[in-house]
Order: structure tokens, then sequence, then C-alpha cells
């Protein structure tokens, strides 16, 4: 199924049409206790949302899981849905690759769409098929390829967000540029995220969903050049994870997006020193994640247990820690090997520069 993505100009109207085209003999719409606060208020008014049920779930990664999945089914069950019902994510990243799972194993599958009303949701989670929950402190263990019908993308929303959570979101956009162009990755670096101006972060997320939309077209199941869309992540996904169970007492374990901008200080590293990565432009790109996102407080005590969790990565073969790596911007080179010399190297580089 083709997904169709709007770039909203007017969400009710469009939200209507998307319902309208969509089977549905009752309609969900699933958020978290942030989004329900902070988005549902927005369009619960709206005619073509009358009657839907909505379902709030915890906030967080950490609510990714399998009891939280459960609890969705179970709403659905117990609100009369049948396979000709559909589900509405309403919120970020974890919401719809939580919902979007949630929808495409309920009754063997249901309409769903994404309206992703945070950065790493826009760019990133709502748009490509992937969904999914945690299992096992793994990210995204258990999940499935599927796409929603609609994703509505409305840059109004990210308006609620603070500069943490913009900055998250906006990790994926300057991979995106990486992995695409000069001209995208410039623009990316010349952009003030602190103070941003969302009539031109509109122009940007449109470029970012571009980019991840040709990639996904052409590779929707992941078997070759999808693949480009992990670079960061293979270490950024381990950090992610360490930080679960390591954050300090009272602090929050990492966001997403700022496991993933760590992630690709270690892999632009990487680039240079296996790939030939121009050197220039790493520095200029991990000088500009070094002075938004600050330093992870990890130590070298901490690189074994971190190559563990690498090693338990879904794109691994034959137990080897496979990576994507850059000749370039824009030359993608996939299924590196990497040794854990070479790991444990890229996490210097992280922690000392």
């Amino acid at each position: 199924m083709e997904q169709r993505i709007i770039f909203s100009r007017n969400i009710k109207l469009e939200l209507a049409e998307a319902i309208s085209e969509s089977e549905h003999d009752r309609i969900f719409v699933l958020s978290d206790t942030h989004t329900a606060q902070l988005c549902w208020p927005r369009i619960s008014g709206f005619l073509s949302l009358k009657g839907a049920r909505l379902l709030t779930i915890d906030a967080g990664d950490e609510a990714k899981n399998l009891d939280t999945l459960s609890y969705v089914w179970t709403q659905l069950r117990q609100g009369g849905a049948t396979r000709h019902s559909m589900l509405i994510n309403l919120g970020g990243g974890m919401v719809t690759d939580l919902g979007g799972f949630a929808a495409s194993t309920y009754k063997r599958g249901i309409n769903f769409i994404n309206i992703p009303t945070s950065l790493l949701a826009m760019v990133d989670a709502s748009v490509g098929g992937k969904t999914g929950i945690n299992f096992g402190g793994l990210k995204n263990e258990v999940g499935v390829f599927n796409d929603s019908k609609f994703v509505i993308i409305d840059t109004h929303f990210l308006t609620s967000l603070d500069l943490q959570n913009l900055l998250s979101g906006y990790a994926e956009m300057i991979k995106h540029g990486l992995i695409s162009d000069e001209g995208t990755w410039a623009s990316l670096m010349d952009f003030d995220i602190t103070a941003p101006d969302f009539s031109q972060m509109q122009v940007l997320v449109r470029q970012s969903v571009a980019v991840k939309e040709r990639i996904v077209e052409a590779d929707p199941c992941e078997k070759g050049l999808r693949k480009a869309l992990n670079f960061g992540h293979t270490f950024g996904h381990a950090l992610e994870e360490w930080s679960l169970s390591h954050a300090a007492p009272g602090s929050a374990p990492l966001l997403h997006g700022y496991a993933v901008a760590f992630g690709l200080i270690c892999e632009l590293w990487l680039s240079c020193t296996r790939c030939g990565f121009p050197v220039g432009r790493m520095r200029q790109t991990v000088s500009f994640i070094r002075s938004h996102y600050g330093d992870v407080n990890i130590s070298c005590d901490d690189y074994d247990a971190l190559v563990e969790l690498m090693r338990h990565d879904k794109k691994n073969r034959a137990g080897e820690i496979d990576c994507t790596l850059l000749a370039g911007i824009g030359d993608v080179r996939t299924d590196q090997n990497l040794s854990e010399t070479e790991i444990k190297e890229a996490f210097d580089f992280l922690r000392e520069g």
C-alpha cells in the first residue's frame, strides 16, 4: 500500500478527506499523556472526528513495550473495533511506532493514519512503514513493515516542543543531509535551530522527508539502499539502550535524536578513517553536534557493555557488527564490518574529540 504524505495547510479539511478515503466503521485516536493535553484539543472538535474514541498511553520511549501494546489492543477490543475500523496516531515517534504496530496486527490489520506532532516523528518515525516496540532491553526489536494510509505533517505542532525535542528530531535531519547531497547538508548546518523560523523549518522538513521517501520507495524492506538511513544508528541505538539503565539518578535517559547525534560523531570518524570521508566536512558536522547536543557521559569502562549492545543490532549478520558509513556526503557505503578495536577508538573520539 502506497503511503500518502500530506504537508498540511488546512488540517481540518485534509484530515476529513483522509478519513473519507479510508475504510472506517469506528475511529480511534491514540495519543500519549503529553499529546492528549497539548495536541488533541486542536483537532478534537473536528466534525470528521465526531464519535472518535481517544486512547491515551504513557509518554516516553520506555512505554513503547509489550504491556502498552497489549493495553492498546484491549482498548480497541473493548471499544468495539472491527477489522474495518481505523486508528489515528497523534503523537511523536513512540506513538506512531507503537500505534502503527497495534493497527498492523489487530484483527490482522486495520487502516491507520499518522499525525506526527514532534520533529522526530515528522522526518523519521511516521514515514516509511517501520512499526514496532522495544523488547528485551533492545530498541524496536519486534515489529513489522506496514505503511499508514496517510501521514499528515503540520509543522504548527512544533511550536509546542521545547528545544531539546526539536534537537532530537533535527539529528535525523542532519543524517538525511549527510546521506543525500551537499546543498541539503549545508542548509541544515546554516539553520539556527535554537531560534527556529518555523516557515523555513517547514521547507527543511519537506526536504528531509523527500530524502527518506526517495530511499524507502527504492527499498521498502531494507534489503540494500535503505540501510543508508541507518547512518548514525549502529552506535546511536547502543548509546540509547545503554542510557536506559545508566542514567544518573533523577535524570532522563538519552532522547533518541541525541543518541543518534552522538552516533553520527562515531560513524563520521569511522567514515574518515575507513572510507576517506572529507575531514573538513566531518569536523564541521561534529562541531555543530558538540555545540548543540553537548557531551555523552560514558567512560572507557562502559565500552564492553556498549559493544555487547551493538552485537544485538538487527542489522548484523553472522554475529559480526555491521555499520553504514560514508565516503563523502551522499556517497553511502553499507554493510561495513567493524572490529571491536575500531568501535572502541570511535568511542574514544566521541569522548575526547
